[in-house]
């Protein structure tokens, strides 16, 4: 449980846990499913296009494609080799890289009319450069069809390989995002085959070449407050000026339980902190996830650049 006062009690959750028990009240969310919205999976669908929106269960899907025309592309296909415990999107055999993947991408953001286009994948250990190229192909893809839009690409930490992370920051994307997901203490439990330094490594090098970094991080899955200070004190220090702070929900009972839900206020305490620590633009609230709100977020971020 958290070590400092907090001026809501948070509602724990036991060993049961979400999904055989209700939610607090501040998850309800209205069911997706207007024009808009089936505008966008059609589309998507048409050509044969991935999204985290989706692969993810991610509670923002009807907002996001309903109300702000937004949604997430996923490259690389729908199974990732990694089996983080705390992630919904697909384990199992990636499939070969579409070649025509970056050019589906560039035609759906054309025909959305994006001005801001999030674009992240599978972690792909099985590929000689971790998915890199397919990256920086989309990124010239999307920017060649599509006059003044702005990208962000959520990437994995490619083993920790600065000369991959090069090859996408070469494409130059307006935003590299890329999650801490959790403390430190907590990644041999969430995130086995991931390195907490390592991926401070990737957030470190990108700041340095220039561009604007992001990160973000779920709650919920046993941290302390004194863990999250430190959190966001090495965020700060690695040169990240954005965040997504979230609510860790169970995907299935296979996956990491719920320790406990933190309310909104906590939620604003979180962001007041992460802000103090020196993280410039904060998003913080239980349904947050890496893209919320993304284009408002770059827009501030790249303004101060």
């Amino acid at each position: 449980m958290i070590s400092k006062p907090l001026p809501v009690a948070s509602e724990p959750a036991n060993g049961a846990e979400q999904g055989k028990r209700r939610l607090p009240p501040w998850f309800r969310v209205p069911a997706p499913g207007n024009e808009r919205y089936r505008e966008i999976k059609a589309l998507l669908r048409r050509e044969r296009l991935h999204t985290v929106c989706e692969g993810a269960r991610c509670p923002n899907i009807g907002e996001c494609w309903g109300k702000h025309g937004t949604a997430t592309f996923m490259i690389l296909g729908k199974h990732c080799t990694r089996r983080c415990r705390f992630c919904a999107v697909e384990k199992g055999t990636p499939s070969i890289p579409d070649i025509s993947e970056a050019d589906s991408v560039a035609r759906a953001v054309r025909s959305l009319g994006l001005r801001h286009v999030v674009i992240t994948s599978v972690t792909r250990d099985d590929l000689p450069d971790g998915g890199a190229g397919a990256f920086a192909a989309v990124i010239h893809s999307v920017r060649a069809a599509n006059e003044g839009v702005s990208i962000e690409v959520l990437i994995p930490d490619f083993r920790g390989d600065l000369e991959l992370l090069n090859v996408v920051l070469k494409a130059r994307p307006d935003v590299l995002n890329h999650n801490l997901e959790t403390v430190r203490r907590l990644y041999t439990a969430a995130r086995p085959q991931s390195d907490y330094e390592r991926s401070l490594s990737v957030l470190r090098h990108a700041s340095k070449q220039g561009c604007v970094t992001k990160t973000g991080i779920m709650v919920g899955l046993g941290e302390r407050w004194d863990e999250l200070e430190d959190l966001f004190a090495d965020v700060a220090r690695a040169g990240c000026s954005m965040m997504t702070i979230g609510q860790y929900l169970r995907p299935s009972e296979q996956h990491l339980p719920v320790d406990r839900f933190y309310t909104p206020d906590e939620f604003a305490m979180l962001r007041s902190s992460a802000e103090k620590a020196g993280v410039s633009h904060v998003e913080s609230g239980p349904l947050v996830r890496s893209s919320y709100h993304a284009a408002r977020q770059v827009k501030h971020a790249t303004r101060e650049r």
